[in-house]
């Protein structure tokens, strides 16, 4: 057996550590085969509480191995470590691949990012290119008032008031209307808007956490699903009876937002939506019929959309302080 000099061993590990550690601190599906081929969709996660680490990979993986879009997703990363951290407010690496997006997924809360992520996110605003917002992304950022992003925090006054949820996608943080953890909630489409084509074979949506309180959407949104409060969480458990459900709450609803140059932002928002809402089946066909919708496949859309998880998916109950620890994008990578 040929032994190999120290030296050039040791030259050896140090190029595979650095390899190693050059791996992009974010996942790529590459998509293919399926009327989104040549789609590119960004999903962006970064909440403490919802599992956006978790849903958005699954969603990813739907989008690009049942129907065709390369999709990137983005994380929360401990840059000292390479691990996804979910607390870790000022990091999610690789806000570049928004230049080339044609949909961005939005599944963040209170991140108070640098400029040099920020500023992608501001461009692609800019662009007046689409955005599905999800759970807490009415709530995406909380800037401190010194900085120039202080605008687009949740809680901004004046002139834009209420930052990037209300301006943008209608509505900031507001309530829990429902009680959380205790009362799940149940979609009940809006009878005017069943037609919609991100509602074809959608009819039963229904998940563990609970309906956020909404003051006032703009005139420009239209609301294609309300939440109804149920009293426990099970999907069998009755409304509550009190006047929370009268009326009950827009959960889902497209907005449009115009910016000073005049370009047009169309959203959707989803105040509904955590990683174990997603295994309803419903509404994982709802968001792959919203991506064909703002990626110019409404005839596409036939209410048949394949959402059958790609591999297992066993999602972790939202609450702080349960992300699971020491993983990487590594391990949200495709399984062959």
């Amino acid at each position: 057996m040929r032994i190999l000099p120290l030296a050039l061993t040791a030259v050896m590990f140090a190029s595979l550590a650095s390899f190693s550690w050059a791996a992009d601190p974010w996942v790529a599906y590459p998509g293919g085969e399926g009327p989104g081929a040549g789609k590119h969709i960004v999903l962006v996660s970064g909440d403490d509480e919802y599992r956006s680490e978790e849903m958005l990979p699954a969603l990813g993986m739907i989008l690009s191995e049942r129907h065709g879009f390369k999709c990137t997703v983005l994380f929360p990363i401990d840059p000292k470590s390479g691990e996804i951290a979910p607390t870790y407010q000022t990091n999610i690496p690789g806000a570049g691949t928004l230049a080339d997006a044609d949909l961005m997924i939005l599944f963040t809360r209170f991140r108070n990012l640098p400029a040099e992520q920020m500023e992608p996110v501001l461009d692609y605003l800019k662009s007046g290119k689409p955005i599905i917002a999800l759970r807490t992304a009415t709530h995406a950022f909380n800037f401190p008032k010194d900085s120039p992003y202080a605008k687009y925090s949740w809680n901004n006054g004046g002139e834009f008031a209420g930052g990037f949820g209300r301006q943008i996608l209608g509505e900031t943080w507001v309530s829990h209307h429902g009680h959380h953890g205790s009362e799940s909630t149940r979609g009940v489409i809006n009878p005017e808007l069943k037609d919609h084509p991100i509602l074809r074979g959608v009819s039963d949506i229904w998940g563990p956490t609970d309906v956020y309180g909404i003051k006032k959407l703009p005139e420009t949104a239209e609301v294609l699903v309300r939440g109804q409060i149920l009293t426990g969480m099970q999907p069998t458990d009755p409304p509550v009876e009190d006047k929370r459900n009268d009326p009950m709450m827009p959960i889902i609803w497209l907005n449009k937002y115009t910016n000073e140059n005049g370009a047009v932002t169309p959203s959707l928002t989803s105040t509904f939506g955590s990683a174990v809402d997603f295994k309803c089946e419903d509404y994982r066909r709802l968001l792959v019929n919203a991506s064909y919708y703002f990626t110019g496949l409404t005839d596409k859309i036939d209410g048949k959309a394949n959402v059958e998880f790609v591999g297992d998916y066993e999602p972790t109950f939202f609450g702080f302080g349960k992300a699971k620890t020491g993983t990487t994008p590594a391990n949200y990578e495709l399984k062959k």
